[in-house]
């Protein structure tokens, strides 16, 4: 059984220091996918942006700057509030959103005691699936046997 921890919540994307607007967004963690979260923006619209990052990340993000490339993560506070900035980059365009911290940093604690860190591939069955896989099935012995006797078996032999 896997199982799906949601969190909808509004961020703020920001234009410029003085101005941001709201964006509805939801977080998403999948024990079937333990090692990463993943947040749609503009939910209910025609076209939700879906981005998927590592786990880990965001763990750390909640602590301390981190990240390079794509997406980095840091807390700060903005007018007196904590929150969590998410830079995101894409051949698209670039995006600086804003979260609360406290509904992030409860969400990514709810994925930690789910999936404990390092307990990751526990989660995804890849022992069990490659036993599955290299077992010998009941077809591949007959598959193995000769169809041929050999030049050595008596006639009437098989």
């Amino acid at each position: 059984m896997h199982t799906v921890v949601e969190r909808e919540l509004e961020l703020n994307l920001v234009l410029s220091p003085e101005r941001s607007i709201p964006v509805p967004a939801r977080l998403t963690y999948r024990t079937n996918d333990p090692y990463a979260v993943h947040i749609t923006f503009h939910i209910g619209s025609d076209t939700p942006v879906h981005w998927t990052f590592a786990r880990e990340l965001l763990v750390e993000g909640v602590f301390r700057p981190c990240g390079h490339g794509d997406v980095r993560i840091w807390p700060t506070k903005v007018t007196g509030r904590s929150v969590l900035c998410f830079a995101l980059s894409s051949p698209d365009g670039d995006a600086l959103l804003e979260a609360p911290s406290g509904p992030v940093s409860a969400w990514v604690e709810r994925t930690l005691r789910i999936v404990e860190p390092g307990t990751e591939a526990e989660q995804l069955g890849i022992d069990e699936g490659l036993t599955a896989l290299l077992s010998p099935l009941p077809a591949d012995e007959l598959w193995l046997r000769d169809p041929w006797p050999s030049d050595e078996s008596v006639d009437g032999d098989a």
